[in-house]
């Protein structure tokens, strides 16, 4: 099931088989169908669309990659965005069902795709993006190989602040509080749960640069000098942990709503476990939850050969991206999930934005690997899953 959003050129992309989205007639256009045939190879390229012919909006057709790291181009044919009524939608959809059944027929492992229509097409990001998701995981369901969704500009994820605004709000209401201490030094502030031990651990210097880039800086300030000004009782209020229901934006398979409380875990539960390495936690889990291996490598969207290598005990521990993966794909509750990292001797961090959107999405009770995914590429930070473990 492997999948992963990547930023990359995608005629660099060391894969199987490349998408194209190219013209219906032999030839190119602009954009992406333009760079791929620069990159394999103009002429040679030219001539083997030319044997293949015309091909119908909505179909794919195959080529060698000629000069592409990729072996094989899946070129298949949209069309622009109208008004979102003249079934520009299912066109694009059978773009991606079209290329993935061609990817099927060629036996191939690896794919990269790009966000089909978002360019020159002009179909709106939300829309693309939405389409892609919900075509790829379809495909994954029953298919066994790993899908990079590719996107080359920061433009594609112009749209993130309206599509990801509650994680936003979520974000600068406790990642702000992890940094106060390296930005501002020991500047004092009055004595609150703002200011816990746990969040002023010392981040790496290498991400204060990532931190400043898109106005975070500017709301860490904003943060602080409101602060100041408010009364000690207001501060008092103010909590770390605490949702918000600002610039809510919905997402495919989560709602943006308040955290979804668990029941808490029995005593016995608790003990009955204590010895339990990380990954006899994990299959007791899946035990409880009636999910089957293969279910399990799945949902964690980890390839095969990693699930393996942690099942057999060859590799004792995996990394934070991987134990994150389990802990999504078996709906963990936010205790669980740190009990199940302590087992790695691995940890959710307050100065990693990474982990407090994951976080956010665990409090929410909404384990969509995609949704979650898509959220950490567009604020930046690393996607988990199809890693080593």
């Amino acid at each position: 099931m492997p999948f992963q959003i990547v930023r990359n050129d995608i005629t660099k992309m060391q894969v199987d088989a490349i998408v194209n989205p190219a013209s219906g007639l032999p030839g190119y256009g602009a954009g992406i169908d333009k760079a791929v045939y620069e990159a394999a190879g103009a002429e040679a390229l030219y001539k083997r669309r030319a044997e293949i012919g015309r091909i119908e909006c909505g179909a794919a057709a195959v080529t060698e990659g000629f000069a592409l790291p990729a072996r094989y181009i899946i070129h298949t044919v949209g069309c622009p965005w109208r008004d979102g009524l003249s079934g520009e939608e299912n066109i694009i959809r059978l773009c991606y069902r079209s290329s993935f059944a061609e990817a099927a027929e060629l036996g191939i492992e690896t794919l990269a795709v790009p966000l089909l229509a978002s360019g020159n097409f002009g179909f709106p990001k939300g829309i693309a993006m939405d389409i892609a998701l919900s075509e790829i995981r379809e495909f994954l369901d029953t298919h066994d190989l790993t899908i990079y969704l590719v996107v080359f500009d920061d433009e594609s994820y112009s749209y993130s602040s309206e599509r990801f605004g509650d994680i936003d709000a979520y974000i600068d209401s406790n990642y702000v509080a992890a940094v106060t201490d390296e930005e501002y030094g020991h500047f004092a502030l009055p004595s609150t749960s703002f200011f816990s031990e746990a969040v002023k651990r010392k981040p790496s210097e290498d991400r204060r640069p990532e931190r400043r880039k898109g106005g975070l800086f500017k709301s860490i300030r904003k943060s602080l000098e409101a602060q100041v000004e408010d009364t000690n009782d207001e501060i008092a209020d103010f909590s770390v942990g605490a949702s918000t229901d600002a610039c809510s934006a919905p997402m495919m398979g989560m709602a943006a709503a308040a955290p979804q409380s668990k029941p808490a875990k029995r005593l016995e539960d608790v003990v009955k476990n204590l010895d339990k390495s990380f990954m006899e936690l994990v299959f007791t889990y899946a035990d409880e939850k009636g999910i089957t291996d293969v279910e399990l490598q799945k949902k964690a969207n980890i390839n095969r050969k990693a699930f393996s290598k942690l099942k057999c005990g060859t590799t004792k521990n995996p990394s934070k991206p991987t134990a994150l993966c389990f802990a999504i794909a078996l709906e963990l509750s936010l205790d669980e999930t740190r009990d199940l990292l302590a087992r790695a001797g691995l940890a959710l961090s307050p100065c990693s934005r990474q982990d407090i959107i994951i976080q956010y999405f665990i409090e929410r009770g909404a384990y969509d690997m995609f949704a979650v995914n898509e959220a950490l590429f567009a604020h930046g930070e690393p996607t988990i899953g199809d890693v080593e473990a």
